[in-house]
């Protein structure tokens, strides 16, 4: 495969800022690619730099395939219809999630379309964004009508009918409950507790006694300095 040559642009003179060039075209295109071809797209020396070549040839998500000496871009997911799609969709929603419509769209960019396509079937269920209604997450439909569990579609009759009933507000539906004998119940939640600011009251405890540090020494055999003193009236 010969890829045309396109406008020149500058890709920098940092090996690892060439190399990130190099692997952002790889995993945009589908289609694996001589080695010459990417070095022209992406204006690199992929091809004459040894040091550059080796580093992209290292690098995990390139594969190479020795017989056609093609390279590609090892994606998340490996699928080309609509049928792998949905056994990729499949397996990790049984791991217990969903799969972004981004990453499935990297290997076969005809995922989205697919993917709507399973939607309208009921194989799958989507989410999408709220601002411009695209694909964001899709997930296996698990649960859905078939023969085996004779289950069948709801008419979309009903369904409209369905979403036409309104919810009556607060004193229409006690008045309904008023006049069929019934009685609304309500959950009470306990009453917070005022923040007191007493202080329990306890048994004041005794003062301490303070030890009395007795320093005229030279009293102490004639005065006991540890007794209290009045003075006597004359």
């Amino acid at each position: 495969m010969s890829a045309a040559k396109p406008p020149k642009k500058r890709t920098g003179t940092n090996i690892n800022t060439q190399l990130v060039y190099a692997l952002d075209y790889l995993k945009s295109t589908s289609n694996p690619m001589r080695i010459q071809d990417i070095a022209i797209v992406t204006n690199t020396p992929l091809d004459t730099d040894t040091v550059l070549l080796e580093k992209f040839k290292s690098h995990d998500r390139v594969q190479h395939d020795p017989k056609t000496g093609l390279y590609s871009y090892r994606h998340d997911f490996n699928f080309r219809d609509k049928a792998t799609l949905l056994t990729e969709i499949q397996r990790q929603t049984r791991r217990g999630g969903g799969i972004s419509v981004r990453i499935l769209k990297e290997p076969w960019k005809e995922a989205p379309q697919a993917i709507e396509e399973l939607e309208k079937e009921g194989e799958v269920l989507v989410t999408r964004t709220v601002k411009d209604g695209q694909l964001r997450m899709v997930f296996w439909n698990e649960i859905k009508p078939d023969e085996e569990s004779g289950g069948k579609q709801v008419e979309k009759e009903f369904l409209d009918l369905w979403h036409q009933l309104k919810v009556p507000n607060d004193v229409d539906l006690l008045k309904a409950l008023t006049s069929e004998g019934l009685q609304a119940t309500a959950s009470e939640a306990p009453a917070p507790k005022a923040p007191s600011n007493t202080k329990k009251k306890g048994k004041r405890s005794a003062p301490r006694q303070r030890q009395v540090r007795i320093t005229n020494t030279h009293l102490k055999e004639e005065i006991d300095l540890s007794r209290d003193y009045h003075a006597t009236g004359n």
